[in-house]
């Protein structure tokens, strides 16, 4: 989807595909059938952009096969989508049974990722659409914080690996016209946690085509507040590449027991659901839900907010809620503006099948209905703004 800014830029709306399992080329092809064709649909529009999720397997499918790779954009063509991001942070099996601290191997210390990142940019460069000059990828936010933090050569050997990648978006860039930029993703738990602890890092690298992926839940479950979060970035001279807007789970009151039980219903052995509490200190947290639960170490009396991408229009049940103002918030900031911050955005819900039992989809079509209904109400918060949705 595509709308336009009132300064006349174009900002691309996307849905990422990491919310449909697949690990080969295949399985990519059959997400573009079974699942974003009839999103589109429901949205009654000729064009859906999608935020491509491209496993490690059939990411060197399309790059050692130049006529896979061409097949591909032709079935996007023929389908009515378009790609002008990449997700690029998962590297293979996100769709597994338990993904948990895998999600952030490899990490930037470790060639394999400047590899797959390489691969990523270089096969955007070939999807994008034909009148579109500038791609995405958002990447691992240089890795887990731990072992990373005790190694001393670690943020060396990752910033390494960033200017080389750096150089090699330049090529690309003549060798094609393709501008293909990338973004770190801060995420609780990691090594870069905020965007704050993001623009040391960026700075010292100094690129213009390596920035940050601003993810509204991480913002929110980080207890960051978009505005100042953005303005300081602006001023560090971070670019946003790209921003993904998606909400975390709010509970207000986590002392209450009925509280700690509606939260307990997503504690679930897929993903891991970072929590957060701000105190008087500062934030507090533990790596996964249960841990904060059952495990005794956080604070319960100021709110939690937990790692759990929850869908935008269906926020859970009460006592509980979802951090849809902060997106709220940070949409306005990086498109309500006289220029926008950024000109891709992607809805990423990928824990539709990790929800409560009696909240997931049961079908495909139910899952479609689900991620239309999140694309409309994105629309309708950029159309509130005053950008115009175009054909």
């Amino acid at each position: 989807m595509r709308f336009r800014h009132p300064d006349g830029t174009t900002v691309h709306l996307a849905y990422c595909t990491n919310v449909h399992p697949a690990e080969t080329l295949d399985g990519v092809r059959a997400q573009l059938r079974d699942h974003c064709e009839p999103v589109r649909r429901r949205l009654g529009r000729d064009r859906l952009g999608i935020g491509l999720w491209l496993a490690a397997s059939a990411a060197r499918t399309l790059t050692e096969d130049p006529s896979a790779l061409r097949a591909l954009r032709a079935e996007l063509e023929h389908r009515g989508l378009e790609v002008v991001t990449l997700n690029g942070f998962p590297y293979e099996g996100f769709g597994s049974e338990e993904v948990k601290h895998r999600v952030y191997r490899p990490d930037w210390t470790e060639p394999e990722r400047l590899a797959h990142t390489t691969g990523l940019a270089r096969l955007l460069a070939a999807l994008l659409p034909d009148d579109v000059t500038e791609g995405t990828v958002s990447t691992l936010p240089l890795a887990w914080r731990t072992p990373y933090a005790t190694d001393p050569t670690a943020a060396g050997t990752a910033r390494r690996a960033l200017v080389t990648l750096g150089q090699r978006l330049d090529t690309l860039a003549e060798l094609t016209g393709k501008s293909i930029s990338i973004g770190l993703e801060p995420e609780p738990g990691c090594t870069v946690e905020t965007t704050a602890d993001a623009i040391a890092p960026l700075t010292a690298i100094g690129h213009d085509r390596i920035g940050v992926c601003v993810d509204t839940c991480h913002l929110a479950t980080s207890f960051e507040e978009p505005g100042p979060a953005l303005d300081a970035l602006r001023t560090a001279g971070v670019p946003v590449t790209k921003a993904q807007l998606s909400v975390a789970l709010h509970a207000e009151h986590p002392h209450l027991p009925e509280v700690r039980a509606a939260l307990a219903a997503f504690a679930e052995p897929r993903f891991l659901h970072q929590t957060r509490t701000l105190t008087a200190t500062g934030p507090r947290g533990t790596d996964d839900l249960d841990e904060a639960l059952f495990g005794g170490t956080l604070p319960d009396s100021t709110p939690w907010r937990s790692h759990f991408h929850v869908p935008l229009h269906a926020p859970p049940a009460p006592p509980l809620t979802s951090t849809l103002p902060v997106l709220e918030a940070a949409l306005a900031r990086l498109a309500g503006g006289p220029v926008p911050l950024t000109r891709h955005l992607e809805v990423e819900t990928y824990t539709w099948q990790a929800l409560p039992a009696e909240l997931r989809p049961r079908t495909r079509a139910q899952l479609a209905d689900g991620i239309a209904a999140e694309l409309t109400l994105a629309r309708d918060l950029l159309t509130d703004l005053g950008l115009k949705e175009l054909p």
